[in-house]
């Protein structure tokens, strides 16, 4: 299995938008960038579809048209930019790969879609869009696909996070997210199966420390959340760990995530990282 770290930022992305910070601006000038979410299997399973989507394609020579299925952890912004999808088609986009693109995701979602997509979405790009609307613990399948849902620790409005399954290969997928809960953890070890190829966690605050009930992960919840799933089964030591949606807030310069690949066994993503499984 193929795995491209596509974007690799938190929601303001780095350098941040609108930030002057001495970390931003140093960044900026050194021309260190950090785009939003994104996550591409297989060149044909998308996990989020941020609106730096564009700049991935252009970027990594990405064929997005060839994109059969798309999970959306949650309808925020940074992970799922409908806009976008008006131009699957018509003259905007010709010679299109896979005819048809499957969208998983809750019930805000599916409803960000419509209104993102309600004034200019054509009739001749509709019909290739299929919409699912899923929630926790479900089990999902499509093409060679098979996937299992658990509820992510973010917002009120159930985003979700992904245990995705092709052949013999398993990926795991914990970010936009806190800790992962009890009930969560239950439900994955009730899944079963081998230990997991490859986990990417959220670790937003990297060093910073992760608070009870916080909305994302740093290196200590990462730690927590490893042992956990290592006791249910699902890590062991041949699981490739990946931290990943870095903020601007902590810093995450180069000197500082090599510290973190040493002290915690981790790979620190960057943008543009692939991995062979």
């Amino acid at each position: 299995m193929r795995v491209e770290y596509l974007g690799t930022g938190a929601a303001e992305g780095i350098p941040a938008l609108f930030c002057n910070c001495a970390y931003c601006t140093e960044a900026r000038r050194r021309g260190e960038i950090r785009t939003r979410s994104q996550v591409l299997l297989d060149g044909e399973l998308s996990i989020d579809f941020p609106p730096d989507a564009f700049s991935h394609a252009a970027r990594a020579g990405i064929d997005f048209s060839a994109v059969r299925y798309l999970l959306v952890t949650h309808a925020h912004m940074d992970h799922f930019y409908a806009q976008d999808f008006i131009l699957r088609g018509y003259k905007y986009a010709r010679g299109i790969t896979s005819p048809t693109l499957d969208i998983y995701g809750n019930a805000e979602v599916i409803e960000v879609f419509r209104e993102g997509t309600a004034r200019e979405m054509r009739p001749e790009v509709a019909p290739s869009i299929r919409l699912h609307k899923i929630g926790a613990f479900e089990e999902i399948t499509f093409g060679e696909w098979r996937v299992w849902t658990v509820p992510a620790q973010h917002s009120s409005k159930e985003p979700l996070l992904f245990l995705a399954e092709k052949g013999e290969r398993r990926v795991l997928h914990l970010a936009d997210t806190g800790a992962l809960t009890d009930e969560a953890a239950g439900y994955l070890e009730t899944v079963g199966g081998n230990a997991c190829d490859l986990i990417t966690l959220d670790c937003t605050f990297l060093y910073g420390k992760t608070e009870k009930g916080a909305r994302h992960m740093g290196l200590d919840e990462n730690a927590r959340t490893l042992e956990k799933l290592a006791r249910i089964g699902l890590a062991d030591g041949h699981t490739k760990r990946v931290i990943t949606h870095f903020s601007h807030n902590c810093a995450p310069e180069e000197a500082l995530l090599r510290r973190a690949e040493r002290e915690y066994g981790v790979i620190a993503a960057y943008d543009g990282m692939t991995l062979e499984l």
